[in-house]
């Protein structure tokens, strides 16, 4: 099937996704089209697959800009995504700008309008007392630039309610514009000298409105470009250059897109392999944590695959080119993230639901109320005007825009304090819905990092001597099994001294001459090549193998003197938040791509029981799937590259903050303590947060929904007072306080189960 990729701009919200998805899907020329908000692209598949390309995409870009938005065909090439991301960052800072500049003009205009209430004197000229209209005109002046800031969302909220699907922008464009409007006119009466209106002017809250949610707006865009740099990050894991070895046998440094298939390439150690292909030539231990997130190096020889972006350690190798461009392991990796970014449904928020509805009745409740006064109360105009103004008001959604963002302001800040970063009102959202939660074993469960657990001496020498002469031969070796070792011999305090004739074996050992005599220090295959006997050590070795720790036989002058264990030990945290998620009702799984022996013994030391092993990095998304097709809502918890895929496939990513950049720009959350007691504190702030948006719904329409009645002058009927214009906005002001003093009760909440402080 051919698919053509689109970059769109200009898009707020999701219902700005289906607005040009269904313009798209209008086209005779297209099939289906499918617009992703988070990644600002849309996918589109031509009715007839011979259409011509640049006929095509011309159509689909004037049916988008048709729709009020811009798009244009989206480059696959690592520069594209560059400047993609040069141009978000300027959109940014032109964001930040606006945000500055309207908190800047409105503070000035909320002291000109409320200054008196705290004991502020105002100079006569714009006093309200001795200058009324002085004092009208100067807030004017001031709301003025404010409303020009915010002016999309005037654009795209009546554009939006024009066309049949209204959306916050729409609320906020009618809710502010009936304020303004109703200031403009008490303006014109002050001038005709009906001072008393000076009390009546709404234009402060027209400014504090559009500044709060542009702000609100700012916020869900950075949050926005931050998750999109996931694909950056991946792409930038990948070296630029390679060493090309020529028809001559001579080295010449290219471009990595340069190359051919069949090409052979020089990696020397600490080098990162730049092509996915096969070992021709040599022998080393390279690094694939990036792949698999294992800390253990992996031993290659000649006919061993190797893979893009990995890291040899040791030797040199030549290896044949087998793979470019977007059949790479890397770019496979990178597909499966924008997919599975593509794939994810959006969440409707509830405000704008009930805006489809909420907003058109309302205009219709004021059109309605004032031409039956004017037509059938045969009341004046102004009474009329009085009614349609004072409805639009007390209707005014000035706290339902409120109830969502102050409620996720809040809810994120409190989790920003105990070191949950959470990216979206969205993800903030969905985390209290989670029923299941996978976590990946190295660096998440565990360490990430081996230590020694056990030294177990054979013959006369002690644990000490043990464990000095074996780091003495791993003094200078970057193995993460022999740092394990040297930390161990430090932390007791041994004193290392350098050795000489020293000889690494990739993926074996090491052998070297101390003083004592001839040292072995490795496998079981590198003592048999030696011919030293494993005599009864290789049942303690077993033992110790069967609970998931890699053994170490330590062999003096041909005879084994010991054995030492290293592991990734669990984080002393890890038992007790499995206990939590699981007290909360959610399953717990462990996703590792070690084997089923390792896995079983590290699930079982952490308390889970469903263990997934043998998982391919490749693997994790379609695991992640399997369960969300069995109608679970599943969190991924990771910290490698290798698990990017699976974090942005699940309902909700957690990425440990000491994992690598590319899991944390995939995650919806960051847990920046790497303690996975934070999982289930996630859970909680999220269930508390929703709670609080629902309390903030209430009350965003109690008043409004209330006094709506009262303002078509229902009461009025029966003798009882009109509401006039001042206490609507009183109402309107009073739902607002409501709702964020609501909210700032999620400042008290407590994070940390009664279990957890014990």
């Amino acid at each position: 099937m051919t698919v053509r990729t689109y970059t769109v701009h200009g898009m707020s919200c999701a219902n700005c996704a289906q607005t040009i998805e269904t313009a798209v899907k209008k086209l005779p020329e297209v099939k289906s089209a499918r617009v992703n908000l988070v990644m600002e692209t849309m996918t589109v598949v031509p009715e007839d697959l011979r259409e011509d390309a640049t006929t095509f995409s011309r159509a689909v870009e004037q049916a988008v800009t048709n729709a009020g938005y811009e798009a244009y065909p989206k480059l696959e090439e690592r520069s594209s995504y560059e400047k993609e991301q040069d141009k978000k960052q300027q959109e940014m800072a032109s964001w930040k700008r606006q945000v500055i500049l309207a908190v800047v003009i409105t503070i000035p205009l909320l002291v000109l309008t409320m200054g008196h209430m705290f004991g502020m004197p105002l100079p006569m000229v714009i006093d309200s007392h001795h200058n009324p209209l002085n004092f009208a005109l100067f807030q004017l002046l001031l709301t003025l630039p404010v409303m020009w800031i915010g002016r999309d969302f005037y654009t795209h909220g009546f554009r939006n309610l024009l066309k049949g699907h209204p959306n916050m922008d729409s609320l906020i464009a009618v809710g502010t514009g009936a304020a303004f409007v109703y200031g403009i006119l008490a303006l014109f009466l002050i001038a005709n000298g009906q001072e008393h209106y000076s009390h009546e002017l709404y234009f402060e809250s027209v400014a504090t409105i559009i500044t709060l949610i542009k702000l609100g707006k700012y916020l869900e865009a950075y949050a926005k470009n931050k998750t999109s740099n996931a694909i950056k990050s991946l792409i930038d894991l990948s070296p630029n250059e390679a060493t090309l070895v020529t028809t001559d046998n001579e080295t010449q440094l290219v471009n990595v897109d340069d190359l051919q298939l069949g090409d052979i390439v020089l990696v020397r150690p600490g080098e990162k392999i730049p092509i996915d292909g096969t070992v021709v030539t040599g022998e080393s231990s390279v690094d694939e944590s990036m792949l698999t997130g294992e800390s253990m190096p992996v031993t290659k020889k000649v006919g061993d695959r190797v893979t893009g972006a990995t890291i040899n350690k040791f030797g040199t190798l030549r290896c044949k080119v087998e793979r470019i461009g977007q059949d790479t392991t890397l770019a496979q990796i990178i597909k499966l993230v924008e997919n599975a970014q593509s794939d994810r449904a959006p969440i409707a928020n509830l405000a704008d639901q009930v805006s489809r509805y909420f907003v058109p009745i309302v205009i219709i409740l004021a059109i309605i109320s004032s031409l039956l006064w004017y037509l059938v109360g045969h009341e004046s105009a102004a009474f009329s005007l009085t009614i349609f103004v004072s409805v639009l008001i007390i209707a005014c959604p000035c706290a339902l825009g409120l109830a969502t963002p102050t409620a996720i302001l809040v809810g994120t800040g409190k989790g920003a304090e105990n070191g949950i970063l959470i990216k979206s009102g969205i993800a903030l959202e969905v985390t209290q819905a989670i029923q299941t939660v996978v976590l990946d074993k190295t660096g998440t469960i565990t360490e990430g990092q081996p230590i020694v657990t056990e030294i177990v001496p054979s013959s006369t020498k002690n644990q000490e001597e043990i464990i000095r002469m074996a780091a003495i031969a791993e003094l200078g070796s970057e193995h993460p099994l022999a740092a394990a070792i040297v930390t161990k011999a430090k932390t007791l305090g041994l004193t290392l001294s350098e050795s000489a004739d020293t000889q690494t074996i990739p993926g074996k050992g090491i052998m070297v001459t101390l003083a004592d005599g001839d040292l072995v220090v490795g496998n079981p295959q590198l003592l048999k090549t030696q011919g030293i006997e494993l005599s009864e050590t290789s049942k303690v070795a077993d033992q110790l193998a069967s609970s998931g720790k890699t053994v170490i036989y330590v062999a003096l002058n041909a005879e084994v003197i010991g054995l030492i264990a290293v592991a990734d030990t669990i984080k002393p945290t890890s038992q007790k938040a499995v206990e939590e998620l699981q007290r909360l009702g959610i399953k717990v799984i462990m996703m590792t791509g070690d084997n089923a022996q390792t896995g079983q013994a590290i699930a079982k030391e952490a308390g889970i029981t469903h263990v997934l092993s043998n998982v391919l990095p490749e693997d994790k998304q379609k695991e992640i799937e399997k369960l969300q097709k069995a109608g679970h809502k599943v969190a991924m918890v990771g910290d490698g590259i290798n698990d990017a895929p699976a974090l942005i496939q699940a309902d909700i990513g957690m990425a440990i903050g000491s994992g690598t950049d590319v899991a944390i720009d995939s995650a919806d959350i960051v847990l920046m303590h790497s303690d996975l007691l934070d999982v289930p504190a996630a859970i909680r702030l999220s269930q508390a947060t929703i709670k609080n948006i629902k309390q903030n719904l209430f009350w965003a329409f109690i008043y409004n929904t209330l006094g709506i009645p009262i303002a078509m002058g229902v009461l009025h009927l029966f003798g009882g007072p009109l509401l006039d214009p001042m206490l609507a906005g009183l109402a309107m002001s009073l739902s607002s306080v409501s709702v964020v003093l609501n909210a700032l009760r999620l400042k008290q909440l407590k994070l940390v189960s009664a279990t957890q402080e014990n």
